[in-house]
């Protein structure tokens, strides 16, 4: 189907063959190549229709804008005019951005201004909240981490979004990713524009005070996207969870789901009604937001070397008894520089001559003392007893056995 865009057009809809309105005559396609499809919304300023880029092969998807004030009176118009031809500006300034909606043609046309734009396909989150619920703290750090980054880029580009709602951000469905859109109420933050007195722009329920006097600054779209994470988590709107007798925050009485009180500590920071107190820039508020308890370092599996006995050292310590039995030596994998330090000989000499004591069941040999002969242990034991204990030796002292 064409949608015809004249809005005084009694019968809009078209076939898709024609190019001019069947009922008014009115050119069907915009610029020769944008055809409308169906209105998606409607505001005091104009319409906003679903549409095809006709120009390339895949024809794909896009959204026109039609600039078309329903609003009486002089200075309303000027703003409208202002408010529309400013998204353009801003959303051309910005560049690209995976997450805000491409600016493709800013245009007039039979008296009336376009502006065309990326389609972006999903829902807004006030839709999301309205079929799945109130969100989690897991969703509300994956929101605030996705879209605080979006917020950093146009920040950097001084640029104020400052109609930050949950309307104005679309859960894209090919990527599952959050993206910002509708830059109609954006402003330029430069140096003058700062110091400037403006008009207040935005929804009262998710701006801040500052910028209700019409001073917004960068941390007013922090504020609004705090208020925003409190509507999601309550279900709530910000009006319903602020306590104005004790001018307090009272969100955390009305969660459908608990949240830490980090995540509450942040997002009352980001909700402090005087700017100086907020956060002043992104970087903060995902500093915080990343922000782990340190723990002590554990080395990962892959790099811990397995320890094993070689069977003689089980055997000694286990018939034996021997308390202070040789530690067990770490076994280095194939090719890798050794892990431990091998005893020293002497060392080696004195711990397996008191094994060898203990096997023996007498105590060290005294000078001048004559040692009473073992009975249960003859040459031959004696004898096996010297080699095992040799064996030992030789296993500690690799190929350096003298």
């Amino acid at each position: 189907m064409s949608y015809c865009l004249n809005p005084h057009c009694p019968k809009p809809e078209n076939p898709n063959d024609v190019k001019f309105c069947r009922t008014c005559g009115s050119k069907l396609l915009l610029k020769e190549r944008y055809r409308a499809i169906k209105p998606i919304g409607q505001g005091g300023f104009g319409k906003t229709f679903l549409a095809v880029d006709e120009d390339k092969p895949s024809k794909p998807r896009c959204v026109i804008k039609q600039f078309y004030p329903q609003a009486q009176g002089t200075n309303t118009l000027a703003k409208a005019v202002e408010l529309f031809n400013q998204e353009a500006v801003q959303l051309d300034e910005l560049g690209k951005h995976p997450q805000i909606p491409e600016l493709l043609a800013y245009f007039t046309q039979e008296d009336r201004q376009y502006l065309v734009q990326e389609f972006i396909d999903g829902q807004n989150l006030a839709q999301e909240l309205a079929h799945r619920g109130a969100f989690n703290e897991i969703q509300i750090r994956q929101l605030l981490n996705d879209l605080l980054s979006v917020l950093q880029f146009c920040h950097a580009r001084h640029v104020i979004h400052r109609d930050i709602k949950p309307e104005n951000i679309i859960l894209r469905e090919r990527d599952r990713k959050l993206v910002l859109v509708d830059f109609g109420a954006a402003k330029s933050a430069t140096g003058t524009a700062l110091n400037k007195t403006g008009t207040s722009i935005g929804s009262p329920e998710y701006v801040a005070p500052e910028q209700m006097r019409g001073r917004a600054v960068f941390a007013s779209d922090i504020y609004s996207l705090g208020a925003t994470c409190i509507n999601l988590l309550t279900g709530r709107s910000p009006f319903d969870s602020y306590d104005t007798n004790n001018d307090t925050w009272v969100w955390q009485q009305y969660l459908k789901t608990p949240v830490s009180n980090q995540l509450s500590r942040i997002l009352n920071k980001m909700l402090e009604s005087i700017p100086i107190r907020r956060y002043q820039t992104v970087d903060e508020v995902l500093k915080d937001l990343n922000q782990q308890s340190q723990v002590a370092a554990t080395p990962a599996m892959s790099t811990v070397v397995t320890e094993r006995l070689v069977p003689s050292e089980v055997e000694v310590s286990r018939s034996a008894g021997y308390a202070n039995a040789p530690k067990p030596i770490p076994q280095s994998p194939p090719n890798s520089p050794p892990t431990f330090v091998s005893p020293s000989p002497s060392q080696i000499d004195l711990e397996l001559e008191e094994m060898k004591t203990q096997f023996l069941g007498g105590s060290k040999p005294q000078p001048n003392k004559i040692q009473p002969p073992n009975p249960t242990s003859g040459p031959s034991s004696i004898n096996k007893i010297d080699e095992e204990l040799e064996e030992l030796k030789a296993k500690y002292l690799g190929n350096n056995n003298p």
